[in-house]
């Protein structure tokens, strides 16, 4: 820590309860007053330094010699400040810290305490000890937290902004250049074998004395977060601000945002307890409006580089804004943000609950259905933007990533879709409006819609037949597998004429399969035989042979058993079709004969009885 010592003359004063009195024998005949305390001193020394002092004597020196009293309660620093500055003027032993030397300064600058009033005053002596300040990085931190004490005169003699450089600068600093070894400092500032440790501009960058068999570990990127975290937040704002200026990486100004933000923001975590504080410190745990006012000003400092902040975290924030029922826009930053990076988040993340007054559905579905417009619109404007080039074999070679992307959100809302589709609350143009947000191409497999769409239809078994049909039309029956499939077909819950489609897709994907089992069997057989005349006439002897001896084989059995079990189960439904339609017409015959004979006034009734 630094310091520097002023005076030669020993301790002058002395205190008797609110009352400073000088030992030197001398009656006082000035009292300065600031506040409840009472400097009872002399008027030369002070009139000798201060430039402020002397004016004010002389406007109210009296002529019959008693003592004149100022009143001096604007004094930056207040009596803490003056009691160093009479020492100073009388010449006794002070010694500046960073813990003082800015109310000093301030204080100095308000007396009128320059160079015109005696070589090496005190506004000299402070500003050469400020500069020695800002040269180490914890005398700098220390000097800026207690600028709070006189911040407007702080302000004005611009040693708020000088901190915040010199800061700035020091933590944007790559300590790979300046090859910063860390032996792992303990609290106490010793190197783990008590050896002395090694300082860089008030950085611990000792080294282990065991260097040859422990390799030195160089500082991390976050190293500062744990010092500036103990700021206001108006000065750890610009500190922020000054750090991007000075081009420090976006993920190193995240970070320090979120240690900031998990610090000061309980709510966040209800384990949270602020243990890590110090004891000596004076910060007490915010109130929710304070925690919601602070979560907003943090929002607004995020980057807006995509993927520097985890997304986990990002919808940690959304749910404690809902909490802490912040404004909607710091709400919809979020959301957009979360959505830029929607493909990273996890399901467990994703299940926010509903903080609403009117609860209908368990979680806030109406929240994620924003946050994934928000991606649907982002990644619709970059493949816009960068439109897809085609090769001559017809592969993609832009829009790979966009399309991976898109393939993980859309098996996200297919598992989000599972995971609601319980609540009986949601709504079906809800679901169905979700579902349908994310394009068929994204899906390689309908198989993650059509486990959501068979929970909803188990949990909400009042729905219509029109409902069920058109919940069914958002997946594609061809890009079920066999298993889904399978289940597909016997699953009573879904309409009869969806489960003859899913039938026919699989026939004839069993078809397929066969027809391309004997298509590659006949190029093997062929590519094998180097006399391609023999190998014509051989296939020509052999084909019969290896049709019999294919159409033998067990795998070949299976397969047909199975198409000729979907056959037949599939006819036996068209005939059971058949007979629903053909009852559903004779009874309409029958309610159409019936309602004739019961109204014998119509026409045709009437010309019967003519003839």
């Amino acid at each position: 820590m630094a310091y520097m010592k002023l005076g030669s003359k020993s301790e002058a004063f002395y205190r008797d309860g609110q009352t400073w009195q000088c030992t030197s024998g001398l009656q006082s005949d000035v009292a300065i007053e600031i506040g409840e305390m009472s400097f009872h001193l002399h008027k030369f020394p002070l009139l000798s330094r201060s430039g402020l002092l002397e004016k004010l004597i002389g406007e109210i020196t009296t002529t019959d010699g008693s003592q004149c009293t100022l009143q001096l309660s604007q004094l930056p620093g207040g009596a803490k400040a003056f009691e160093l500055v009479a020492k100073f003027c009388y010449g006794v032993k002070i010694e500046l810290t960073s813990m003082n030397v800015v109310s000093l300064r301030c204080a100095a600058e308000y007396l009128q305490m320059t160079e015109e009033y005696g070589e090496g005053n005190l506004v000299t002596q402070t500003e050469s000890f400020l500069n020695e300040v800002f040269g180490n990085w914890t005398d700098t931190i220390k000097a800026l937290e207690t600028c709070e004490e006189v911040l407007p005169h702080a302000e004005e003699l611009h040693i708020v902004s000088r901190c915040i450089n010199s800061l700035a600068i020091k933590a944007s600093a790559d300590p790979t250049l300046f090859n910063w070894p860390v032996s792992g400092c303990t609290d106490s500032g010793r190197g783990p074998n008590n050896a002395n440790p090694a300082f860089w501009n008030g950085i611990c960058t000792s080294t282990s004395s065991n260097s040859k068999s422990k390799p030195a570990h160089h500082v991390g990127d976050d190293w500062w977060y744990e010092d500036v975290s103990f700021l206001s937040l108006p000065l750890y704002k610009r500190l922020i601000r000054a750090v991007e200026a000075g081009g420090m990486r976006a993920e190193n100004v995240a970070g320090a945002l979120v240690f900031y933000a998990k610090k000061y923001i309980p709510q966040m975590n209800r384990q949270s307890s602020f243990k890590n504080l110090s004891s000596g410190s004076t910060i007490s745990i915010p109130s929710e409006a304070d925690q919601g006012g602070l979560l907003e000003e943090i929002v607004e400092l995020l980057p807006i580089q995509k993927g520097v902040i985890h997304t986990r975290f990002l919808l940690r924030l959304l749910r404690t804004a809902m909490v802490l029922q912040t404004s909607p826009s710091c709400r919809e930053n979020l959301e957009r943000r979360v959505g830029m990076q929607l493909d990273q988040a996890a399901l467990e993340d994703l299940l926010v609950p509903n903080m609403g007054y009117s609860v209908e559905t368990l979680y806030d579905i109406d929240c994620f259905q924003r946050i994934l417009e928000h991606f649907m619109a982002m990644d619709q404007a970059s493949t816009a933007a960068s439109p897809c080039v085609i090769v001559e074999e017809s592969q993609l070679v832009e829009g790979t990533h966009s399309l991976t992307s898109l393939t993980m959100v859309a098996n996200l809302v297919d598992v989000y879709l599972a995971e609601v589709a319980p609540d009986v609350n949601l709504k079906f143009p809800k679901f169905q409006s979700l579902a349908a947000t994310v394009p068929d191409y994204a899906r390689p497999l309908s198989d993650g819609i059509y486990r959501a769409i068979d929970i909803y239809l188990k949990a909400h078994p009042w729905l219509t037949d029109s409902e069920r049909e058109q919940i069914c039309r958002l997946m594609n029956f061809q890009k079920l597998s066999l298993e889904a499939s399978t289940h597909a077909a016997q699953n009573e819950r879904l309409p009869l004429r969806v489960v003859v489609q899913v039938l026919f897709f699989e026939q004839l994907r069993l078809r397929t399969s066969i027809s391309g089992w004997f298509f590659v069997s006949d190029n093997l057989d062929s590519s094998q035989n180097p006399n391609s005349v023999l190998s014509l006439t051989k296939n020509q002897q052999h084909h019969h042979q290896r049709e019999a001896s294919l159409e033998t084989g067990p795998g070949v059995d299976d397969m047909r058993e199975r198409v000729f079990e979907l056959e037949k189960e599939c006819q036996s439904m068209r005939e059971e079709f058949q007979k629903i339609v053909k009852a559903k017409r004779s009874w309409n015959i029958f309610c159409r004969r019936k309602s004739h004979v019961s109204n014998p006034k119509s026409p045709k009734n009437s010309n019967v009885k003519m003839h």
